[in-house]
Parts: C-alpha cells; sequence; structure tokens
C-alpha cells in the first residue's frame, strides 16, 4: 500500500514575520498550501520562496468558510492544518509519520498544542494540553462554517485518536497583539450570534468573566503558571465579558437618531 500524500494548509494574512519559521518545520510534508485574505506584506513572497501553493479570497467569509476554500485547493490525500504562530516539533513530525504509514479512513487526529505567552510556556490555566483536531484525510471531512471557533466536523463512524509531540504555539507578540486580535475574535463571535438571534445583558457578561477567572486560575491551576498564567487569567476573564457586552451593544441598544 502506498503512503498517502499529506498536505499542510494554512489560512493568512500579514505573516511574514511569523510564516518563515512556520514553513521550515514542514519541509518535510508533500504540499503547502496557503490561503491568503489580503496581505499587504511579504507574506506571499515568503510563502512562494518555500514551495507553497499560494491562493488569494481577500473577501473575508469568516474562519470556517475561508478554511473550507484552503482545503478545496488540496490536491493530496491528508490534511494537517497549521497557523502561522504554530511550529511542528520533531517529536510530532514523527508521529504524524507513523500515521501515514499505517493510515486509517476514518480518523481524525487531535494533536496537543503548548502555546508561549508573554515570556513563557502555559501549561495550566486549561491551556495545556490544548488538543486540537487538525490531521485527517482530505475525503472524509473539514471545518465547519462558523465565522469564529470553527471545528473540524465529526460526527457517526468518525473516530479521534490522540497524536503525541508538541504543536508548539507562539500565539501573542505582546499585549496589544493580545488586545487586538482578542477584540476581533470578540466581535465575530458578537456577529455570529446575533445572527442566529441571540441577545446578552452586562449582567451575563460580567457573570461569565468572573466564572472564566475562577476556573482558569483556581480550578485549571492557573497561579502555577506564574504572574504570565495571572496575568492570562485576567485577560481573558476581560476579553469574556467584552463578547458579551459586544453582543449587548448590538441588539439591546439604539443608534441616535439623525
Amino acid at each position: 500500500m502506498n503512503r498517502p500524500t499529506l498536505a499542510a494548509v494554512l489560512i493568512v494574512k500579514n505573516e511574514a514575520n511569523n510564516l518563515a519559521d512556520c514553513l521550515a518545520t514542514l519541509s518535510w510534508v508533500d504540499e503547502i498550501v496557503v490561503m491568503d485574505s489580503g496581505s499587504t506584506d511579504n507574506t506571499q513572497a515568503v510563502a512562494e520562496a518555500a514551495g507553497a501553493r499560494f491562493f488569494v479570497n481577500e473577501q473575508w467569509p469568516g474562519f470556517g468558510p475561508q478554511r473550507r476554500l484552503a482545503q478545496s485547493k488540496v490536491n493530496s490525500d491528508w490534511v494537517l492544518w497549521i497557523d502561522a504562530d504554530e511550529r511542528v516539533t520533531p517529536e510530532l513530525r514523527q508521529s504524524i509519520e507513523a500515521v501515514l504509514n499505517n493510515p486509517s479512513s476514518n480518523t481524525v487526529y487531535s494533536i496537543p498544542r503548548l502555546s508561549w505567552v508573554f515570556g513563557r510556556y502555559i501549561r495550566h490555566c486549561g491551556w495545556y494540553p490544548d488538543r486540537v483536531l487538525r490531521l485527517y484525510p482530505k475525503a472524509l471531512t473539514g471545518y465547519n462554517d462558523a465565522l469564529v471557533h470553527e471545528k473540524v466536523e465529526t460526527g457517526p463512524g468518525i473516530h479521534t485518536v490522540p497524536l503525541t509531540g508538541d504543536l508548539l504555539h507562539y500565539t501573542y507578540r505582546d499585549l496589544q497583539h493580545y488586545l487586538v486580535k482578542s477584540a476581533g475574535y470578540a466581535a465575530a463571535w458578537a456577529e455570529q450570534r446575533q445572527q442566529r438571534g441571540k441577545k446578552s445583558s452586562l449582567t451575563q457578561g460580567l457573570l461569565h468573566g468572573i466564572g472564566c477567572f475562577m476556573k482558569m486560575y483556581v480550578v485549571k491551576a492557573g497561579f502555577l503558571d506564574g504572574r504570565q498564567g495571572l496575568l492570562l487569567c485576567l485577560l481573558s476573564a476581560h476579553s469574556t465579558f467584552v463578547k458579551y457586552a459586544d453582543l449587548w451593544i448590538r441588539t439591546e441598544t439604539t443608534p441616535p437618531r439623525e
């Protein structure tokens, strides 16, 4: 039986600073597909220098639809999803290659992700092992169409198997990057909920924010991650409040009369 081919697939925008280091850990795959949403930096040049097939869709449809479009460009048998701020470790590569040497057609594989946040790898706060479904046969499944927090679709007959070896995640450059990224996720979350006819209140936001902090810092032992753990838990609580506040503003407040 021939070993199936593997494509590493990324959706990106203005990731020139991250992309080269990411793609350097993917030199062993058969194909690299990069779907760009309108970069204004050297993202395309960096991708093509690494041998990637580069596509552009500037009409941003949301994370799920963009991933689905990217997967439609894949020629290989299997798909490995990677973000530009992630790095495949040698141990993870070995684990993936072991799967391809003995493939299963009805299985998706979860990968443990280890995040570097504000100068430290976060091993608590509920962040590790942050298992994400990233490896599967292309013909088996794909992402749903969620605007944000998109997920690989699974169902009856599809098994999930954990892999070994960490996927390193360099998630935030600095505090400003965190705040900008978090605000984007909050807006997409609120828009998606609004489209479903959902509403919110500031009280809901406050309660969910407090609950988020207590779960991460106390229940999930975020205090063991030191000052970075405390900061991450506080920021996560703030981000949780903000997304409910955004939904409240969209659905419960009235714009001024002109």
